[in-house]
């Protein structure tokens, strides 16, 4: 069921993407597709080409967490793909997904990087620094073989462990097996990267497998970064323990951290079959199931809707052996179709918001200047019309008219000229508070702050006010952002009235998503780091080197994305508006030269109204013609993914 809803949210990319390519070519056939239209439009296609879903699989180890992975996506190979066995089998973030440009097999990213500053998604973009192991698509024994390397660990001593991130304290070595000689094992790769070309991987779908709690703590850009941003986290638990201790830090630590918001987020009671018990009823057994997944639903505070019971690992072996009765008795599509349920429509209607804003923008761009042009035409049209048998001194009379309304219109431009003067100085004023060189002065200024600390509630005041200025740059960028709307509404007006322009509305521009990221991290590090717990138990240096390693890091790329957004927004703003002022200078000076020709000679005078009235057709033709290849894209759009495929919105 989730292959067929995943294939139908495919198509309706494809379908989508296809349809604005229709567009774009309209745009251009016409010669109304200007640079900046066809690189809007083209970003909404790549963001469809580039579209992924993450999944993130989140649990304790010994939960069955890589079974129920296998469950879901890797039954039809008849084995087990990703190592399932007692103990720890995941010990490092993992990420499964397909990119054909690269080639299959496993990348896996040393832990020793975990030493200087750079974040995983730097390391990312330079595929040297990862150890690469090719993978066999075709032999499932080869792929498991290769895949036990997120299980490989290395035991180093308390002081080198601390030094990567592990804390080892004086009871229990922060939950880290510690072996005779007093060694403490951690992971010995930092994250992986799995490039497989499964169908669902093919599509956009990313897996996030993740380790146990201790190594979740260790990687600050999975809890910082990678689960607040998946679209869906399943949560798996145990039926026979139920919520335990560290099952519920990892809840409320890493994944509940919103509060009341628990969409997208599902829990998998697992191992159902452990309470299998040949002596009990059917009733019996569904009774006792029942009662531990409201323990668990009153615990973790989420309605026992969420929650599913399920044994992966019945579900596993029923699908490999085409056995009907135990996959339902295993519980397993229930929890596929909620997957389903949760992930598709919701990833559908984020891309659907993005694009409908961009899209009509460029649509109401497009409109608006076949309009104008029909609006002048007329106008040439009547004029036109009214020199019918009239003297050479009305032509004359019409001439020193159009004269006027030019004259008129270039000194409005010289107002628009500097309304561009004013719009620069604003853009910069704009970039100077949500630039990158004020947040790295802000760094630079809480890193001293901290340097100089002697007491902890120094330590947490210049952590707090980092967020405060933070919050202040984006705040100060909101009101620079209204002020150039402002600016370019009032001059659009200006333009409509005295000189007919056909604009709607300057699009907007909004900094809430990158305050909301910015609340977000500031939640975290006043949960896992500006503790006062922390702050005793922690040295100075090592809260500084995980606030500005982890935190202040992810600050910047915060701002580096709104700089992005905001850049582009800013680019696009102007366009339709200078669009039209150069088309209607073009058909100001076609109107001149024309009363001028029949100024001259009278008899061209029926030739151009004939002229006329067909580029008029022609015109009102395009319209129509706009209109339709529009409602093609918003059709598609208003389209809703299900099980059985696409079907039209209610």
């Amino acid at each position: 069921m989730l292959a067929q809803q995943f294939a139908a949210y495919d198509e309706w990319r494809q379908k989508l993407s296809e349809s604005l390519a229709g567009f774009r070519r309209w745009l251009s056939d016409n010669e109304i597709c200007d640079a900046q239209t066809e690189q809007r439009i083209e970003r909404i296609r790549e963001r469809l080409r580039e579209d992924r879903l993450y999944v993130a699989f989140v649990a304790e180890f010994s939960r069955g967490k890589s079974e129920l992975i296998n469950a879901i996506f890797f039954s039809h190979y008849g084995s087990r793909v990703l190592p399932s066995t007692a103990g720890r089998t995941t010990m490092c973030p993992t990420e499964l997904m397909y990119d054909e440009k690269k080639p299959i097999g496993i990348e896996l990213l040393p832990i020793e990087t975990r030493e200087n500053t750079t974040s995983i998604g730097e390391y990312k973009r330079t595929p040297n620094e990862w150890t690469q192991i090719p993978l066999d698509k075709d032999s499932p024994e080869a792929i498991q073989e290769a895949l036990r390397s997120v299980s490989e660990v290395w035991h180093v001593s308390r002081e080198e462990a601390d030094k990567l991130g592990f804390p080892t304290g004086a009871k229990d070595f922060g939950g880290l097996a510690v072996t005779r000689d007093g060694l403490v094992e951690i992971p010995r790769w930092r994250h992986a990267l799995i490039n497989y070309p499964h169908p669902l991987l093919q599509k956009g779908l990313v897996i996030l497998d993740t380790p146990g709690l201790n190594a979740i703590g260790a990687e600050p850009e999975l809890t910082l970064s990678l689960l607040p941003n998946a679209h869906a986290v399943l949560f798996i638990l145990a039926a026979d323990t139920g919520v335990t201790q560290s099952d519920l830090g990892i809840w409320k630590g890493h994944i509940d951290t919103r509060g009341s918001s628990t969409k997208g987020r599902l829990v998998a009671l697992n191992k159902i079959d452990g309470m299998w018990d040949e002596l009990k009823t059917t009733e019996e057994i569904n009774a006792e199931i029942d009662k531990q997944v409201v323990s668990c639903a009153d615990i973790l505070s989420v309605p026992t809707s969420q929650i599913f019971p399920i044994s992966a690992q019945k579900g596993l072996v029923a699908k490999i052996n085409e056995d009907a009765d135990l996959l339902q008795r295993s519980r397993l599509p229930a929890l596929e179709q909620a997957l389903s349920d949760e992930l598709i429509p919701a990833k559908q209607d984020i891309i659907k918001e993005s694009t409908n804003v961009e899209f009509s923008d460029v649509y109401m761009h497009a409109r608006g200047l076949l309009e104008s042009r029909l609006v002048n035409l007329r106008i040439q049209l009547d004029e036109l019309g009214e020199l019918r048998g009239k003297n050479k001194g009305v032509v004359e009379y019409m001439m020193g008219k159009v004269k006027v309304e030019k004259e008129e219109f270039d000194a409005g431009l010289q107002r628009f000229y500097a309304v561009r003067r004013i719009f620069t100085q604003l853009t910069n004023r704009l970039f100077g508070h949500l630039g990158l060189d004020n947040l790295r002065l802000l760094t630079l200024k809480t890193r001293k702050a901290m340097d100089s600390a002697t007491f902890s509630r120094t330590l947490s005041g210049a952590m707090a006010n980092f967020f405060n200025e933070s919050r202040a740059c984006m705040q100060q960028s909101e009101t620079d952002v209204l002020e150039i709307l402002k600016m370019i509404d009032a001059i659009q007006k200006k333009f409509v009235i005295e000189h007919g322009l056909k604009l709607s509305n300057p699009s907007g521009f909004s900094l809430a998503p990158y305050l909301k990221d910015i609340d977000r991290l500031e939640e975290w590090c006043n949960t896992h780091l500006n503790t006062v717990t922390q702050l005793l138990v922690n040295r100075k240096n090592n809260v500084m080197h995980r606030f500005f390693d982890e935190v202040a890091h992810q600050v910047r790329a915060i701002f580096e994305r709104a700089n992005y957004d905001a850049e582009i927004w800013l680019k696009g703003l102007m366009v339709p508006l200078e669009t039209q002022i150069r088309d209607h200078q073009f058909l100001l000076r076609r109107r001149l030269e024309s009363i001028k020709r029949i100024h001259q000679a009278t008899d061209t005078l029926e030739e151009r109204i004939k002229d006329l009235l067909s580029m008029e057709g022609v015109l009102v033709g395009q319209i129509y013609a706009v209109e339709g290849t529009a409602r093609n894209v918003q059709r598609i759009l208003s389209t809703r993914v299900g099980e059985g495929g696409l079907r039209d919105a209610a």
